[in-house]
Formats: C-alpha cells, structure tokens, sequence
C-alpha cells in the first residue's frame, strides 16, 4: 500500500471512530468498509513502474505511472515492471575460441522494458532468462572467435553480442541497448608465450629501424665523400672544424696523428699561432730570441 492510500485509509478510520463516538455506532462499520475499499482499490505507481492489471484472468491494461483504481476482487495486479535500466553482470569460464584456447570472459549488459504486458505474462522470470540468455550467447560468440580477434577487436564482440541477444529477448518486451566485455583472461602459460613473441617482434621491427637508419647515413657518407673528392679545401675546413668542435672543453687533451696534421696545411698553422710571417721565415729553421 503507497503512502497517499494509507493516508487516506487512515483518515476514513479516524472519522469512522469518531462518528461512532459522537454521532452514532452504526457509522463506525461504514467507515471501515469504505477504508477497506480504498484501500484495494486505489493504487499508485512511480515515474518509473508499470503495473500489470488482471481482470477475471485476463489482461485489462498496464497502468502507470501515478494514481489509478481497480475493481476489487475482479481486478489483481499480477506484476509491478521496474522501466529503468538494468544492468546484469554474467560470463563464460573456461570457454574455447575457435583456435582451442580456454579463455574466461567477464561482461556486462545493458538493458531495459520496453513492453511491460510482455515482460510479465511472456515469461516467468525475464530477468534469470537474460542471464542465461546473455551466457549462451556469450560462449556461441567465443566459440566461433579466434583469440587475437576476441583480444584486439572488443567493440566488434560487444556489437556482435548486443544483436544477438537483443533478437532473442524482443518477444519478451526487453530491449538490450549495450553489451561490454570487460576482461578477457587466458592461460598464464599463453601469456607468456605471447609475451616472449611481442618481445621478438619489437627486437625485429627496432633491428629493422636501425638497418635503415644506417643505411641512410652510409648514402650521406658516400654523398660527403664525393663533394669533398673534388674540393679538398672543403675537407680541410671540415677537419679544422672537427678539431675546433673538440678542443671547446677546457682541460681537454687531444691526441691527433701527423698525418691528420699535414692534410691540414701543418706549415700554414703553426706559423699562425706563433704569429710569424710565413713568407719571411724559412721552414726548419727557428728564430733568434
């Protein structure tokens, strides 16, 4: 009994004791009839419910929500249909793909009712049919999946799932409006496996990188090489830059070869950090303090 019927059988109860105090015992029977009424035959349904009406063992309508009345004795309400959505946990143990693997698979659906009159007279228990709906189908899909596919394509499987229960559970007046997979747990022994090959693939592919990586710098070497073949002063430029580049770092000692030196012009350098003139001094010889 809803709060707005009890209330009111209340107050018919109250003024029958009352009548029958003050006025007359005879009104006091009246008033409990009258409240016994009411109270059979007004109901109220929230925003969200739906009730199923009976009349003499055949369906009248669904009313909701709000006040309504029914025909006592006559009428019964033989179910009150919650319309929000629901949710339902289910899954699949130890269920094999179409490569043989056992898999576990946990999901969730989503759903709703649609046609209050079918969700109660269709089935008995529309919500135990969903889980064991939503579970069958659940294995029917993993059967007819391969690992990687159920592994890497999860909105696919979700899609595929939702349609299919959604087609077996639209004559029971309940439709599906998502299905998730949430875990997909495999073998620890597979998880290994499948690890050492991801780890192998990534090796191949960042061997791979390299080889073009060093092949591309080879190209741009032979590519140097010829420009400095036909200019030698760019060479010499390019070597002066290098020792220049190396000796930035104070307190660095570099060890070059002679032949190094000479390619680059040795005479010509060290008469510029002496500060000599090279055209006045002769090579070999050295200058009187």
């Amino acid at each position: 009994m809803n709060s707005i019927t009890s209330f009111l059988v209340l107050v018919l109860l109250l003024a029958g004791a009352v009548a029958g105090v003050y006025i007359s015992p005879y009104l006091a029977p009246c008033f409990l009839v009258a409240a016994v009424l009411l109270g059979s035959t007004l109901k109220m349904a929230n925003a969200w419910q739906k009730f199923v009406i009976l009349r003499a063992g055949k369906l009248q309508s669904a009313k909701g929500p709000g006040l309504f009345m029914i025909l006592p004795v006559i009428d019964s309400v033989t179910a009150v249909i919650d319309e929000r959505i629901q949710t339902t946990a289910f899954n699949a143990e130890q269920a094999l793909t179409k490569d043989t693997v056992p898999v576990n698979v946990d999901a969730i659906i989503f759903w709703h009712v649609n046609d209050a009159e079918k969700a109660a007279l269709a089935i008995t228990d529309y919500r135990q049919a969903i889980d064991r709906v939503s579970q069958t189908s659940l294995r029917e899909m993993i059967g007819a999946s391969m690992l990687s596919t159920l592994l890497s394509d999860r909105k696919a499987s979700d899609e595929q799932l939702r349609e299919e229960i959604g087609a077996k559970t639209a004559a029971w007046g309940i439709a599906v409006m998502s299905v998730e997979v949430r875990d997909v747990a495999i073998p620890v022994a597979l998880q290994d496996a499948m690890s050492r090959q991801a780890q192998a693939e990534r090796e191949k592919q960042a061997r791979m990188i390299l080889g073009s990586a060093e092949a591309i710098v080879a190209a741009k070497f032979v590519e140097a090489a010829a420009i400095y073949e036909g200019h030698p002063q760019a060479l010499q430029l390019r070597a002066m830059n290098i020792i220049y580049e190396t000796t930035k770092e104070r307190g660095a000692t570099i060890l070059m070869p002679s032949s190094m030196v000479d390619s680059m012009n040795p005479v010509a350098i060290s008469f510029a950090v002496a500060g000599a003139d090279p055209v006045n001094s002769t090579p070999g010889l050295k200058t009187a303090a």
